[in-house]
């Protein structure tokens, strides 16, 4: 498949990019990743790696389209931890600016 990368048109297959990705260590994922054979790879890390590039010559959307056109499985950003909810004791507390206990 063809696809452009940082400007850059690459042909990238499904074997290829896991050829490439064979006995690469992930690192931590901290954003958007990749799934590739049993790891998840950093979307920026399988692009560095696929095109040889720097990872500031390319955004992660690109590299998402590339591997979901490709058929991998593609994680976007975890999404957040909704946040405890105040009693309505803490909630006028804080609201005054007052510390409560627990």
């Amino acid at each position: 498949m063809r696809c452009v990368i940082a400007r850059f048109a690459f042909d990238l297959s499904k074997s290829g990019v896991v050829a490439s990705m064979k006995g690469v260590r992930p690192e931590p994922v901290t954003g958007e990743s990749v799934i590739i054979g049993r790891r998840r790879y950093s979307v920026m890390q399988v692009g560095e790696v696929v095109t040889r590039q720097d990872r500031r010559d390319f955004t992660a959307g690109e590299v998402l389209r590339a591997m979901a056109r490709l058929g991998f499985t593609c994680r976007n950003l975890p999404a957040a931890a909704p946040a405890p909810g105040l009693t309505p004791l803490q909630e006028a507390s804080a609201l005054l600016g007052v510390p409560t206990a627990g």
